[in-house]
């Protein structure tokens, strides 16, 4: 249960972020829009992580699909925020 905890809450803490970021400085700039498509994906991602590390019984295969959930996240994350592979989802 302690572990479920703190999974969400460090989602919600990631999705905190660029609000702060938002309010005391200028450089970023999101949208409510934003906001949404970023809680999708953290919160699917603890969502995925939460399952994934209930039902896998070995250590090497939860650091394994751990490992696996979190570089999906990061390369859809970069693909959206920057392009990095040249999709339409990016904006190009």
């Amino acid at each position: 249960m302690k572990r479920r905890a703190l999974i969400f809450a460090a989602a919600g803490v990631l999705l905190a972020l660029p609000a702060l970021a938002m309010l005391l400085g200028g450089d970023v700039n999101w949208d409510a829009f934003d906001f949404v498509v970023g809680a999708i994906l953290l919160f699917g991602t603890a969502f995925a992580l939460n399952y994934a590390l209930d039902r896998i019984i070995s250590p090497r295969n939860r650091v394994v699909a751990a490992g696996a959930i979190v570089l999906v996240l990061v390369l859809v994350w970069a693909e959206l925020a920057v392009g990095l592979f040249g999709t339409p989802f990016a904006g190009s």
